[in-house]
């Protein structure tokens, strides 16, 4: 396992949200995606193409916080308990089965793990004490 990170969701306002932390903790967005740049956002509403798919802030520590915006034409609600998952960033493909093997069991499949149009290897399950994990496989970039 390479680390351990968080992942917040936010209804509508995650930009606001890692723009506060960018300014408590410091550091830079290493990563900035929004909903209009994804596969099948034309069938999107318009109002919800820019909220982010994903944003990542790098603290000057090296300490790393993730975000995305839920969306309520998907009927995704920010509720105590789906507001963070905790993201596992692994070496391999067989890693995250593995894990998410393990943590889904007695728990459940958020979403099966499976090949993203990101260039990953992801699941997401929550275990059955109630904790939402993310696996993650970044696959090597292709020279």
């Amino acid at each position: 396992m390479k680390a351990i990170t968080t992942y917040f969701n936010f209804l509508g306002n995650t930009e606001d949200a890692m723009n506060f932390y960018k300014s408590v903790f410091g550091g830079e967005f290493t990563t900035l995606a929004r909903f209009k740049d994804t596969p099948g956002s034309e069938n999107m509403q318009p109002h919800e193409r820019d909220k982010i798919m994903n944003i990542t802030l790098t603290t000057k520590s090296g300490a790393v916080l993730m975000a995305t915006d839920f969306l309520e034409s998907m009927e995704q609600k920010v509720e105590l308990g789906n507001n963070i998952h905790l993201v596992i960033h692994t070496d391999s493909e067989e890693e995250v089965d593995s894990l998410f093997k393990a943590l889904s069991a007695g728990g459940k499949v958020e979403m099966p793990v499976n090949k993203t149009f990101w260039g990953a290897y992801f699941g997401m399950c929550e275990d059955k004490f109630g904790i939402k994990w993310m696996l993650n496989y970044t696959y090597p970039a292709a020279n």
